[in-house]
């Protein structure tokens, strides 16, 4: 009886040691991240760069540029996968028409997907739809 009561502590054991090292993995991308989104000249729209800073907690990203609502606003988010490939999802509002394809007008709401890939320090990622923009990340 002894010996299946050990095996049974034993895969317990390895178990709990298996989740503590996946959330270290997945951990391993915590902390804030210096963000630069270029979007350049395209399709009559003048180019642009944001700075900002991203949060990463458990793995999920969020950064933020202005007052949500407000003309100029910017958000980006999603997770970070513990291989560092990350879907992200950009939303904000249009902060002057000359800026946005197409001249739309101040305060309309746009959003696009950034193909991301991360490594411990530093990170890159390129929009999906739309003009071609890039992500720029390095861990503070």
């Amino acid at each position: 009886m002894r010996f299946p009561l050990r095996a049974l502590w034993l895969v317990l054991a390895l178990t709990g040691l298996s989740a503590a090292r996946a959330d270290d993995v997945v951990r391993k991308y915590d902390g804030t991240w210096d963000t630069i989104l270029t979007c350049p000249n395209s399709n009559g729209a003048l180019g642009f760069s944001y700075h900002f800073d991203s949060t990463v907690k458990d793995g999920l990203l969020h950064g933020e540029k202005g007052d949500k609502g407000q003309p100029g606003w910017f958000q980006l988010d999603g997770k970070i996968p513990v291989e560092g490939s990350a879907s992200l999802y950009a939303e904000g509002l249009v902060g002057a028409a000359p800026y946005a394809v197409g001249q739309r007008p101040k305060g309309t709401q746009y959003g696009f997907h950034v193909a991301s890939m991360f490594t411990d320090r530093s990170g890159t990622g390129t929009r999906v739809e739309g003009r071609p923009c890039s992500v720029t990340f390095m861990k503070k």
